[in-house]
């Protein structure tokens, strides 16, 4: 059934359905202004990526940082960027110890350089392999 626009112009037919089909909204929103949509401005996600008492793998991250904060132990190693990750498999321990540093690094110059010749204490993060040896020899017996 066909009604031309006559019929509508009288008032013939007044069925809802066929007025809303006339009617055009709009197909999109309006665009408005947004902020902090640089890509300059994306969160690095840096900290600490494996907790104390977790098992790893080598070359795991354990610690993405921009200043020398935590410090490489027993089978960890440094990124030039300050990333700590794990050099062989095993649970990681962080302790906190008498910072012993290799003053020819340039991370420990940068970081700690005022700090020479005063003991301080700083954490660490060791690997501790899954396996331990079980080559232990008595020496004396109390």
């Amino acid at each position: 059934m066909y009604f031309g626009i006559n019929s509508l112009k009288k008032g013939i037919l007044e069925s809802p359905f066929i007025l809303q089909n006339i009617i055009r909204f709009a197909s999109k929103k309006t665009g408005g202004s947004t902020r902090n949509t640089s890509p300059k401005v994306r969160p690095k996600h840096r900290g600490v990526k494996i907790q104390d008492g977790h098992y790893v793998h080598a070359g795991n991250i354990l610690v993405l940082q921009r200043h020398l904060r935590f410090h490489p132990g027993l089978n960890v190693g440094l990124g030039r960027n300050g990333t700590l990750f794990a050099l062989i498999h095993g649970w990681v321990r962080v302790t906190c110890e008498k910072a012993d540093l290799d003053w020819s690094h340039t991370w420990v110059q940068r970081c700690h350089g005022h700090r020479k010749g005063v003991d301080f204490y700083k954490k660490y993060f060791n690997v501790l392999p899954d396996t331990q040896h079980q080559n232990f020899k008595l020496i004396d017996q109390i």
